[in-house]
């Protein structure tokens, strides 16, 4: 039985320089298995969410951008199941396509408090589901550091960071509008709270 070694990643990449960047296929399969757990953990916080999933089990969702793609199964108790691509003799149900061909581009609508742009085709319940789930259940991650840090130095923790999104989001408006970064809020989307 031949067992690649970890190591062959890294010694691909020196060998043959970037056209080597695509971590090997185990790497990206333990990857999605962990997003799988962590998108689980956040739904198992949220009934409602685990409730309108329950309606949808046994349906399957591929989520794509440019080479990558993760495909899930939704389970009987509401939750999601990795499911390797090809497992499911290629059924899908729904699919989402990230359109951006650029890093930047899927994050400067996240940065923004919006949705970067998909392409949807498949069940058009299965899509509103989904579109549920993105638009109200979030992650509660101080509570998860406040369980292991503390609550005073989780609040410290994500308050940084939140300061860091918001230097961030200035950063990436100033970029994007030129001359505009004097212009603070006021612009009746952020002074709505």
């Amino acid at each position: 039985m031949a067992t690649q070694s970890p190591f062959s990643f890294a010694q691909n990449v020196f060998a043959n320089g970037p056209t080597a960047l695509t971590p090997p296929d185990w790497a990206i399969d333990e990857l999605q298995r962990r997003v799988v757990l962590l998108l689980n953990h956040v739904l198992m916080q949220e009934p409602q969410a685990m409730a309108r999933l329950v309606q949808q089990k046994g349906r399957v969702l591929k989520v794509q951008w440019l080479q990558w793609h993760l495909q899930l199964r939704i389970s009987p108790a509401g939750l999601f199941e990795h499911v390797p691509l090809g497992a499911d003799g290629g059924a899908v149900d729904l699919q989402l396509t990230l359109t951006a061909t650029n890093p930047w581009q899927v994050l400067q609508p996240l940065l923004d408090g919006g949705k970067p742009d998909v392409q949807v085709q498949g069940d058009v319940q299965l899509a509103a589901d989904i579109n549920w789930l993105i638009d109200h259940v979030r992650w509660d991650i101080e509570a998860d550091l406040a369980r292991i840090l503390g609550d005073v130095p989780a609040h410290m923790l994500v308050d940084g960071v939140q300061g860091m999104v918001r230097a961030l989001r200035q950063f990436a408006g100033s970029v994007r509008r030129p001359g505009s970064a004097g212009k603070a809020s006021g612009t009746g989307t952020e002074s709505a709270a």
